[in-house]
């Protein structure tokens, strides 16, 4: 396998975000291994994987919701979802939060280490990437959102680069 020309290397080492760290490695394991045996058994985990994923999202979007009072406002999801913890864990830099639009980068992602430490192809790991987003999609879905990547350290840039952006009624950003 060839080496990885991504560049992913933490900053933070603190033990406690170390641990963190380990157990979202170990999310991106799951959904690797899950993939590669439906492979393997003839199944194209591109006709699956996305819409999994994005239900998880939309599961996981509704309770941040709920659990936010129901606002659907991006400063909630901000402060459900990305705060400090996520920031140190992700090496997050939050750049605009308003009620209908969030911007932020992470500079460190512990899914493509994961992958990386399997072996995974860079092909592979965009691929995984893409299909984990869908989470974050179906979030962003839950509060009246798109979410734009129009960065991503899985395809070889610097940070991960999200959007979340409120549609209008019809649909549209």
């Amino acid at each position: 396998m060839a080496e990885s020309r991504i560049v992913n290397e933490a900053r933070i080492g603190n033990p406690l975000v170390k641990a963190v760290r380990e157990l979202l490695e170990h999310r991106a394991l799951w959904l690797y291994l899950l993939t590669d045996e439906a492979a393997k058994a003839g199944a194209d985990p591109a006709t699956f994987a996305p819409a999994a994923v994005k239900r998880c999202g939309l599961f996981q979007g509704a309770g941040l919701v709920a659990k936010g009072g129901g606002t659907k406002s991006l400063k909630s999801l901000k402060k459900g979802l990305f705060g400090k913890p996520a920031q140190l864990v992700f090496e997050m830099d939050v750049k605009e939060v308003r009620d209908d639009r969030f911007e932020l980068e992470f500079h460190y992602c512990p899914l493509v280490k994961a992958w990386q430490k399997q072996g995974c192809s860079d092909e592979e790991i965009a691929a995984l990437c893409d299909w984990a987003m869908c989470g974050d999609r179906g979030i962003g879905e839950a509060y009246g959102c798109a979410l734009d990547l129009p960065k991503a350290i899985a395809k070889g840039d610097d940070v991960c680069h999200l959007v979340y952006r409120r549609l209008d009624s019809r649909g549209g950003a």
